[in-house]
């Protein structure tokens, strides 16, 4: 993985909890605008530094959750009235 910087993580963390409920961003979404490497960076900062965080809002950009989190992830989503088809955010509508 390429180096991250502290700066970088808070970055992320910052940009995750001003998602509001209702929306969704991607992990490419949220790369972009940090300028890290790869979402796949997004992923690790969630996995290791998101308890505190709305992480339920970050999703791949396809709209299909994780298998591991697919359950939790589209009832916390649904709670918040985000549109979701075949257990599939609807991006088109659910993207900030």
């Amino acid at each position: 993985m390429a180096p991250v910087t502290e700066d970088q993580v808070e970055a992320v963390r910052a940009l995750v909890a001003a998602i509001p409920p209702g929306r969704v961003r991607t992990y490419g979404d949220l790369s972009s605008e940090v300028g890290l490497a790869s979402p796949r960076i997004v992923g690790w900062i969630m996995r290791t530094d998101s308890a505190d965080l709305p992480w339920h809002r970050v999703v791949p950009a396809s709209g299909r959750p994780a298998s591991g989190l697919r359950s939790r992830q589209l009832e916390k989503l649904r709670a918040e009235g985000v549109p979701i088809v075949d257990d599939r955010v609807v991006m088109k509508s659910a993207r900030l």
